[in-house]
């Protein structure tokens, strides 16, 4: 398999697409943090605790995510520089080690997407027992 200048190159895009939808999950839940933060603060209210613990850990895979998105684009840039150069077969691990990295990134992505429709589901169940107490 030969790996020209421009196969790195295309994983520019993707990787620019995938780490501004990741910092725009990190800013929302961010600022939901801050208002639930607050909330307690006014009103100690224990159900938020369990909820603002789920949100720091969505947090913690959301910076995961990022850095491992950013690194995968740092490789692909080392890897277009080793090509120059002529190193074909460093540039081609070099290259597979940014796959792998971007892979674990969006595999994060996913946890952290299953993490949150748990907490909606969740949260939608809670509201089904209060509509089923209202009938009562």
């Amino acid at each position: 398999m030969e790996l020209t200048l421009t196969t790195p190159g295309l994983l520019f895009p993707t990787v620019s697409l995938l780490l501004l939808a990741y910092t725009n999950r990190f800013l929302a839940i961010a600022a939901l943090i801050r208002s639930m933060y607050a909330q307690y603060k006014a009103n100690p209210d224990p159900l938020l605790l369990p909820q603002i613990e789920n949100l720091k850990i969505r947090v913690r895979l959301i910076r995961d995510m990022q850095f491992l998105g950013v690194t995968s684009l740092f490789l692909c840039v080392a890897c277009m520089l080793l090509l120059f150069a002529g190193m074909e077969r460093l540039g081609k691990y070099v290259f597979g080690g940014s796959l792998v990295l971007m892979l674990t990134s969006l595999a994060l992505s996913i946890w952290e997407i299953q993490i949150s429709i748990r907490a909606l589901q969740i949260q939608l169940g809670d509201l089904k027992e209060v509509k089923e107490r209202a009938r009562q």
